[in-house]
């Protein structure tokens, strides 16, 4: 997916979003995201695309401009669904007014810029559906191929160098010795192998042999990686080999606060 595919989908998945919320109970809980109610959740959402429509669309080089310009959610639900909408019109539009190589500061340490945060909204976008599904108890679907996308940036923002450096609990947790893990989708074209070395888990994008080997459909790899579904609860995953170096995997894989 390129950046303009990327960011329609966004408004898509926003807009589904939208509508599941839309009046609904403010304080309802999100069993997914166990310190928040259905409004923080509509708040994290709508909020940080604001930010990232700001670092992109002022072509900031540095965040705390945008950070100090935290926009709060309605506090009225009947409010939500035009608040989040309007905010991931407003997102495509700013990608729109620059370029792949447009000078943008991202967290990953590797200067990705306007796709990193193209790539983040989208699968901000993914997961965040899934919490809302569990908060209403609507079911969730996401098709494979954009599952895959939504894994793909899970699992590269976790491996990135920004995180490993701002997150000292998860470098403690994932230094290794070259003990690996592989993810196989089944239904679209994604596999991703990763590696815990001591200085930084690298992550490739290759068929072999690993340590623990997960495979099943891509959506159900999403919400098993990102927490949103318990490994018990997806019975369509097959794991093979060491399930306790999957277990300490799953347990670090919340990189979103109190998410």
């Amino acid at each position: 997916m390129n950046t303009s595919a990327y960011l329609k989908a966004v408004v898509e998945q926003t807009n589904t979003l939208a509508g599941w919320v839309d009046g609904r109970d403010a304080i309802a809980p999100v069993p997914t995201c166990p310190k928040w109610t259905l409004a923080d959740l509509v708040d994290h959402v709508g909020s940080v695309q604001r930010m990232v429509t700001m670092l992109v669309g002022e072509r900031m080089t540095e965040p705390s401009r945008a950070y100090a310009g935290y926009v709060p959610g309605p506090t009225d639900p009947t409010q939500w669904r035009a608040w989040l909408t309007d905010g991931a019109a407003e997102a495509e539009q700013a990608f729109a007014s620059v370029s792949d190589d447009t000078p943008v500061w991202d967290p990953s340490g590797a200067g990705a810029g306007v796709p990193f945060w193209s790539r983040r909204l989208f699968g901000e976008a993914c997961v965040h559906r899934a919490d809302a599904a569990a908060a209403l108890g609507t079911r969730y679907e996401l098709e494979p191929e954009p599952a895959v996308a939504a894994v793909e940036d899970w699992l590269d923002t976790m491996t990135s160098r920004g995180y490993w450096e701002n997150r000292p609990d998860f470098a403690d947790a994932m230094r290794g010795s070259g003990q690996t893990l592989h993810f196989h989708a089944t239904d679209a074209s994604g596999e991703w192998l990763a590696r815990r070395e001591a200085d930084r888990v690298v992550l490739e994008h290759t068929h072999t042999e690993a340590d623990v080997v997960v495979s099943g459909p891509a959506s159900e790899l999403l919400l098993v990686l990102s927490r949103r579904r318990p490994l018990r609860k997806a019975p369509t995953l097959n794991v093979q080999g060491d399930r306790a170096l999957l277990d300490l995997w799953i347990e670090h894989m919340d990189w979103v606060t109190d998410g």
